[in-house]
């Protein structure tokens, strides 16, 4: 069996507890695994000056795995999130999320399997942007009237959109691989080419040249506007398979499908690049509830699940997965969230590492 070296970043506020619900787990399914763990975030400034520390960074590229407990950023500091910094500095380009029905979790749907394939270096959070009043601004809001291609009002902000053929080519393949990989019969480009045409337009065309190399693949390929994807995902969630999207809308729709299937608590992440893969929840820090033993730890440890399918080890991926669905369809030790959803009540609820325990006995 192969040793795995994993960075292994706890976070602060819950990312600590969770974390150790999550190794405690992994562990457990006999996997040799090995944590390296650093520290970042908003705890680590007075020690590092920064809540990325380099050793962080050479971590991640040594081992080329991680996974993370969530992490505040620092407010009023000039740092960015942590989370966008890792992926800038890694080019961490695909950010995957499934999203998946579990019984028992109280979700309002029972009939969700779908995955979201965002792109996650471009786009509107590419971080290009002019601060009313000023001289960039200036300078482009005269470049646009001189070249007749509208009037931007001279009081305002402005963000630019890059799509490029580049990163649209590359998160639309990873869709396809990934739907080959995993067994999936559809991809749908997410777009607004029909308003956008130089940019979501760009975007769409570059899928369905994409689409056309994997015509022999069996893999399903259309296409969807944002607006009405959107509509149809909370009218018809099992329509749904694999979904491409650029950054933003990729972003919103994310957290419209974890709504779908009981919230962020219940929505595992990753962020992979050509070389490097980190792992993460998609929910916050939560600070006001650090150190109480009462966070749900099942984002991180589906995350956890969704590291071992990338370590190869499949076996252990799916013991845990089942593990947890039988605790949470069980409904008896579940952490306060999911006993209040089920019941209104918080009556019978476990902490934290007792949820681990109970994941743990189902292996």
């Amino acid at each position: 069996m192969a040793k795995h070296v994993v960075t292994l970043i706890s976070g602060d506020g819950i990312g600590p507890e969770i974390t150790k619900a999550m190794t405690r787990v992994v562990e457990a399914t006999g996997v040799d695994i090995e944590w390296e763990s650093v520290e970042a975030g908003a705890d680590v400034m007075e020690k590092y000056g920064t809540p990325l520390p380099q050793h962080v960074l050479d971590s991640v590229r040594k081992n080329k795995v991680a996974i993370k407990g969530p992490i505040t950023t620092p407010i009023g500091t000039g740092f960015r999130s942590v989370n966008v910094a890792l992926r800038k500095e890694l080019d961490l380009y695909t950010c995957l999320r499934p999203s998946f029905s579990i019984p028992g979790t109280g979700a309002r749907y029972d009939n969700v399997d779908l995955v979201i394939v965002r792109e996650n270096t471009e786009d509107l959070y590419a971080g290009i942007e002019f601060e009313e009043g000023s001289k960039g601004a200036e300078e482009l809001i005269k470049f646009v009237a001189d070249h007749g291609a509208g009037i931007i009002r001279p009081d305002s902000g402005i963000s630019l959109k890059p799509i490029s053929v580049t990163c649209t080519r590359r998160i639309v393949k990873f869709a396809f691989d990934y739907a080959i990989a995993n067994g999936r019969k559809k991809v749908t480009a997410v777009h607004k080419a029909n308003i956008l045409k130089y940019s979501d337009g760009l975007f769409l065309k570059v899928a369905r040249e994409v689409a056309e190399e994997y015509a022999d693949s069996g893999i399903e390929f259309e296409d969807y506007i944002i607006d009405a994807t959107c509509m149809q995902l909370v009218l018809h969630p099992e329509w749904w398979d694999v979904l491409v999207l650029p950054n933003l809308y990729g972003d919103i729709l994310s957290d419209l499908a974890a709504g779908l299937i009981g919230g962020l608590g219940m929505a595992p992440g990753a962020n992979i690049g050509a070389d490097y893969a980190v792992f993460e929840p998609v929910h916050g820090s939560a600070p006001k509830y650090a150190g109480k033993d009462m966070a749900n730890p099942t984002a991180l440890i589906l995350s956890a699940v969704l590291m071992l399918n990338h370590l190869g080890e499949r076996e252990a991926a799916d013991r845990v997965l089942a593990a947890v669905k039988t605790v949470l369809a069980e409904g008896e030790k579940v952490t306060y969230d999911i006993k209040r959803t089920n019941t209104g009540s918080t009556e019978g609820c476990v902490g934290t590492q007792t949820y681990a325990d109970a994941v743990i006995e189902k292996l």
